[in-house]
């Protein structure tokens, strides 16, 4: 019994809106494309949302951005000196270097150099990075929002939320709150 009543008790708080007609402020409540669309931030704590994103990215030859900036999260995340060391040189080499791999665009890289990796802080890559938030916040996360890879997943999430299987448990939520 007790298990049902949790059950009740998250379905009827998933649907509580604003007054605007949006699901109410825990972002918890919400899953998949509705959790993404709420905010970059939101997409990039979900491991989909970043596989989904990357795979966007890919398509807009921009996939550096994202990785780049994963990369300086876990890079604040380096315990002990020689791992935030060889941490913050294969950053600097991969993403900011003018012979790197994956060159991100960024203003300040310049200034940035080899000696200065031989005493790294966790948050040494953290105005690059805020650059790079910025630039997928105002850029390409509006189009991935609009792209098809985005939608099509949003489409099938709705067509399984309209399941008769889903439908039918939410009858069952409401006989059973409302007994």
């Amino acid at each position: 019994p007790g298990s049902i009543s949790f059950f009740v008790c998250c379905f009827f708080f998933t649907e509580i809106n604003d007054s605007e007609g949006h699901p109410s402020s825990s972002h918890q409540t919400l899953k998949g494309t509705s959790k993404w669309a709420s905010s970059l931030e939101s997409l990039l704590e979900d491991p989909e949302g970043v596989k989904r994103f990357r795979e966007f990215l890919k398509k807009e030859f921009s996939e550096e951005n994202v990785l780049f900036w994963l990369a300086c999260e876990e890079f604040k995340k380096t315990q002990g000196k020689k791992q935030m060391q060889e941490k913050a040189k294969d950053i600097y080499m991969t993403f900011l270097s003018s012979k790197a791999s994956s060159q991100v665009n960024v203003e300040g890289q310049s200034r940035l150099n080899e000696t200065m990796l031989e005493t790294p802080h966790p948050l040494m890559f953290q105005k690059l990075q805020d650059q790079i938030f910025n630039l997928m916040k105002y850029d390409s996360y509006s189009r991935f929002l609009k792209s098809d890879i985005f939608l099509n997943l949003k489409k099938s999430e709705e067509q399984e939320d309209n399941s008769p299987e889903a439908q039918t448990a939410a009858k069952r939520a409401s006989r059973i709150y409302n007994t």
